[in-house]
């Protein structure tokens, strides 16, 4: 900063107590403020080890057949969930041609029940008519919601299904273990 007096090379002397801020000081500044909020929001968003999924069997897999869907509850009983086993291979699937898929009952637009029509081999909301394909993964086909259905994720263990996570957030939820 130059003075009418001062030549342009001089540097500008400040009053005693005022502090200069050169554009080296205020990109650091904004650099560590930056990342420091980063580092914050990781450790807001790290998983809780002590609220890992539990390990819930089913049913059995003999007892699984092909477009009869199977009512249970996961991760907690407030949570409906229902477990088909499809005519083909689907994303997510378990089991004999990986045809075995879970997933949450509640729509993700509302939260309504959702049930599997297998004469159009879709997962069907009656509230706003959301509409979900359980061969890909719960992707929504049609209909107000805007995300898929949240898939129970599976595994066989002794001929018995388990189910031990769930991909996506379940409706109404913050954290899918309460």
């Amino acid at each position: 900063m130059t003075t009418p007096m001062q030549p342009a090379n001089t540097p500008c002397t400040l009053p005693p107590g005022t502090f200069r801020l050169t554009r080296r000081d205020l990109v650091k500044a904004a650099g560590l403020g930056l990342s420091s909020g980063l580092v914050a929001e990781l450790a807001i968003a790290a998983p809780d080890p002590a609220k890992t999924f539990p390990v819930t069997k089913v049913t059995d897999l003999a007892a699984v057949k092909v477009d009869v869907p199977l009512s249970f509850s996961y991760p907690d009983d407030s949570s409906p969930a229902v477990l088909l086993r499809l005519r083909g291979p689907a994303t997510g699937g378990v089991g004999p041609g990986n045809a075995i898929v879970a997933f949450s009952q509640l729509c993700t637009h509302k939260g309504c029940p959702v049930t599997y029509r297998p004469e159009r081999k879709l997962i069907i909301c009656p509230c706003h008519w959301s509409t979900f394909d359980p061969s890909k993964g719960g992707q929504m086909v049609i209909g107000q919601a805007s995300q898929s259905l949240p898939q129970i994720q599976l595994r066989i263990t002794d001929n018995a299904i388990f189910a031990v996570g769930v991909d996506g957030l379940i409706f109404g939820r913050h954290t899918n273990v309460l």
